[in-house]
């Protein structure tokens, strides 16, 4: 019987993937969207329940000694499921527009709990408004308009060094150090795994003020504090003019940005004599489009990637299209690739990809603040010249 319903449930998974791979592009976003609104409906009438539940203290005749126990222990959420809802469910007793908002997407639960804390009855209507289809971080930063923290001050410590404080774990078997009925052999990989990398920190203070958080090598604070000692400033103005002047470099190599140009647009020659784009022209181009992609859709929504852009040529050099900046864009990586599959096809593509060829010119590589040089490849198609972080 239980074998049966296994059957059943995986023919039903089975089925369902068949028929959205049947579904047409446009048909597969339109379900997509109603389904996104009918879980934003569900889920403003999973916190009004949750509310109502911890008002009238439910959660006592289930065994539970508080909501979150409830949450977590009885309806099985994890605890940061379990604190934003409740966050969210108590807030909107006292100020139901937010269920309003959730329902219809202008806010979410995210968003809630930032905003949670700073809700007023004087302020609430205007908050709200200004939070509407923010992001998170965006709301962090209306918020800090409200309640502005002070600077924190330039620090540089030493991190303990938890590699030599790493101790076995106790193997499968081992109930404690007296008694004891199995041992792990030597490179049998008891150790503790590595605890996870701590992601850096930007978490804004005020407006247009941030803190920065990150881990450094014993190398890098070497460098600061030889530079330091020749600016004779403190360490956010050191990173800041470090970062200003790496910044121009990288900007000339891969926008060909200088103070003295040699040719203006008018000057330039943009006939498809070389797959080479030339520098005026990418100057041209990069302060039109301000530093984000520029593909916008049927809709008239325009895409807001500024990491990994890439020169794309609307005629395509491969087929004869010049350099005219009218018929050249910033395109983020997926949407130079989505139209490069419209020019020439989803399976040219995918071949193409799968030679390992590459469907670009040559251009320089940048990893954070580390410059490799290009290779001297050239692309099938010379659709775009790229530029990856």
């Amino acid at each position: 019987m239980l074998g049966s319903k296994k059957r059943r449930v995986l023919y039903t998974s089975m089925t369902s993937t068949h028929e959205l791979q049947s579904l047409s592009d446009d048909e597969l976003l339109r379900r997509l969207s109603d389904l996104l609104s009918q879980s934003r409906r569900v889920e403003s009438d999973l916190i009004a329940h949750i509310g109502e539940v911890d008002e009238r203290r439910l959660y006592a005749r289930q065994a539970s000694s508080s909501m979150f126990a409830y949450c977590t222990e009885v309806l099985n959420l994890s605890e940061h499921e379990a604190y934003e809802r409740i966050t969210a469910a108590r807030a909107s007793r006292k100020y139901p527009m937010l269920l309003e908002m959730l329902r219809d997407g202008r806010l979410h639960l995210s968003g809630i709990g930032k905003l949670a804390p700073h809700l007023r009855e004087e302020n609430c209507e205007m908050l709200l408004a200004r939070a509407a289809y923010k992001t998170k971080r965006q709301i962090e930063e209306l918020l800090v308009e409200l309640s502005p923290k002070p600077d924190v001050p330039s620090v540089i410590r030493k991190l303990p060094d938890r590699s030599t404080k790493t101790r076995p774990m106790m193997p499968v078997g081992q109930l404690g150090p007296d008694r004891v009925t199995s041992l792990p052999t030597p490179g049998s990989g008891f150790l503790k795994p590595p605890a996870p990398p701590v992601r850096p920190v930007v978490e804004p203070l005020a407006p247009s003020r941030y803190k920065i958080q990150f881990t450094a090598s014993g190398e890098l604070r070497e460098k600061l504090e030889r530079l330091q000692a020749l600016m004779h400033t403190d360490l956010a103005a050191v990173i800041e003019a470090a970062v200003t002047e790496k910044l121009e470099r990288l900007e000339a190599k891969r926008y060909a940005e200088t103070k003295s140009p040699r040719k203006t647009l008018q000057q330039t020659d943009t006939s498809p004599k070389s797959r080479y784009i030339p520098a005026a022209v990418k100057r041209f181009v990069r302060k039109r489009d301000g530093d984000q992609c520029r593909f916008v859709n049927e809709q008239g929504r325009r895409c807001t990637e500024r990491r990994g852009l890439e020169f794309h040529h609307h005629d395509p050099f491969g087929r004869g299209g010049d350099h005219n900046p009218d018929q050249i864009s910033l395109m983020c990586k997926p949407h130079n690739g989505y139209l490069a599959e419209r020019e020439y096809g989803k399976e040219v593509m995918n071949r193409y990809r799968g030679n390992g060829d590459c469907v670009s010119e040559p251009a320089p590589v940048y990893d954070c603040f580390e410059l490799r040089d290009p290779s001297e490849s050239k692309g099938l198609f010379g659709y775009s010249e790229i530029h990856r972080n």
